[in-house]
């Protein structure tokens, strides 16, 4: 009995779900696809923990699958996973020119001077960071445009 509830519940959620919008805190993925509902933490933690233990989340970003949008030019997917796991620290340390993200970012890039690179992306934070709701997929395409 017990099971046959459990299942009613989880089909009404997720028929719920179906209602609302694709969130945008948990990214892309298997977990977001199926759990559409981000009205409640406890939603958002399901969204993240369906998407990180599918492991397709990754998959999605490089092939552009799962709700993810596709970078236009994918540098390696090191660097596409560093920057999708990383988006908020990325962003505090790319505003202040300089941090341990920054740095890693440019060794999966290739960087030789991490300095200047430092440098170019902290000047062009606003054109890196175009919105509040900016994905990994722009970011990476937005620094690629900076790296040169």
């Amino acid at each position: 009995m017990k099971k046959v509830l459990m299942s009613v519940v989880a089909v009404a959620a997720l028929s719920i779900a179906g209602f609302a919008t694709v969130n945008n805190q948990t990214g892309c993925g298997l977990g977001s696809q199926i759990i559409k509902d981000d009205s409640s933490a406890v939603m958002l933690a399901l969204q993240a923990t369906t998407n990180g233990t599918s492991a397709n989340q990754t998959f999605g970003i490089t092939s552009g699958t799962s709700g993810c949008k596709k970078a236009k030019f994918v540098m390696n997917e090191r660097a596409a996973e560093f920057v999708a796991s990383n988006m908020d620290q990325l962003s505090r340390e790319i505003a202040i020119g300089q941090g341990e993200s920054v740095s890693t970012l440019a060794e999966l890039l290739n960087v030789e001077d991490k300095a200047a690179f430092a440098s170019a992306l902290q000047a062009n934070y606003n054109a890196i960071y175009s919105s509040e709701k900016v994905d990994m997929a722009t970011v990476l395409d937005n620094v690629s445009t900076i790296a040169g």
